[in-house]
């Protein structure tokens, strides 16, 4: 990975909501992944939903992945592009990643190479700690998101702004 490329890993769920957890806890196994192996460049945010602030820290990035669960019927987990005219129908929180990209190229200018990594959820219960099948799906999109950070400039060169 190049050293001077500057990485928002950012997960946003309820952890007190079992699966919709996820995106927070691939947040807690990438810093520890990043800070074991010494990556630099990589910056962590999770949080119970995103918020228009959140604009101003992606105008700064080379490169912004979302993590989030998903209900949809997808496989264990899916990585998509993120732009401003995304209607990302994955997420039932209020502010969508599109709509944080669509703020950022309106305020800022910008639109970053964006990603959201959807992971697939079941259980969603007022109860703290992942399904078994969600923690399965975590670890093979943890998986996914080493390989990714280990070569970021595929997923800068892959975006497609529109």
């Amino acid at each position: 990975m190049r050293q001077d490329l500057n990485i928002l890993i950012y997960g946003y769920g309820n952890p007190g909501r079992q699966d919709d957890g996820l995106g927070n806890a691939m947040i807690e196994m990438l810093e520890k992944w990043t800070s074991d192996n010494h990556i630099q460049g990589v910056h962590f945010d999770s949080n119970y939903q995103l918020n228009i602030e959140d604009a101003a820290e992606i105008a700064a990035r080379d490169l912004v992945i979302f993590v989030d669960a998903s209900t949809e019927e997808i496989d264990d987990y899916v990585l998509t592009q993120v732009d401003a005219s995304t209607n990302v129908a994955f997420t039932s929180h209020a502010a969508s990643p599109g709509y944080i990209v669509g703020l950022c190229r309106d305020i800022y200018h910008k639109i970053p190479p964006t990603w959201l990594l959807h992971i697939k959820g079941y259980e969603w219960a007022f109860k703290e700690g992942l399904s078994e099948k969600a923690k399965s799906n975590l670890q093979t999109a943890f998986e996914l998101m080493k390989e990714k950070l280990e070569n970021p400039e595929e997923l800068i060169n892959a975006f497609k702004s529109f």
